[in-house]
């Protein structure tokens, strides 16, 4: 297991180029977040997992079969690895990062533009809706809005 490899793979060079023509930049594997995402997003606060559907068990998927020597072993590692995937992105979602899931299948020549597409679609939305200033009458009707000349009650 040595030689396979955990950055840099395949699918993730797709989506760091697609996503870096069409003007998204990134940083790759940041040490200073749970989990060192593939690729992190500041400007959106979005971290994006590559994940390989075997490594961590993508459901459904023709990729993942659990191997028939050795099966407890690879059963054992995949449930694992699937526990640590949720409990980071639990702990990203807690410090306030939105977290995305590209899996290798969703990549096949197929998928992929359509899937790249709607990754830079979704990136869009976040950002428009972290950056979207709140309209003045949402404000007067939750009761956050006082005008200057306004006297606030006092007790």
């Amino acid at each position: 297991m040595a030689a396979v490899k955990s950055k840099n793979t395949k699918p993730e060079m797709l989506v760091r180029r697609y996503l870096f023509s069409r003007g998204f930049r990134y940083r790759l594997n940041n040490p200073r977040l749970p989990g060192h995402p593939d690729l992190v997003l500041r400007r959106y606060r979005t971290c994006i997992f590559v994940n390989g559907c075997f490594w961590h068990g993508h459901e459904g998927c023709d990729a993942y079969r659990i191997p028939k020597t050795n099966t407890p072993f690879w059963e054992t590692k995949i449930r694992r690895n699937r526990e640590r995937d949720l409990r980071v992105q639990r702990e990203l979602a807690a410090m306030g990062w939105h977290c995305l899931t590209v899996w290798e299948c969703e990549l096949t020549k197929e998928r992929r533009e359509q899937t790249l597409r709607s990754l830079a679609f979704t990136l869009n939305r976040i950002f428009l809706r972290d950056h979207s200033t709140p309209s003045y009458s949402r404000l007067e009707e939750e009761g956050q809005f006082e005008q200057a000349a306004e006297i606030s009650p006092q007790n």
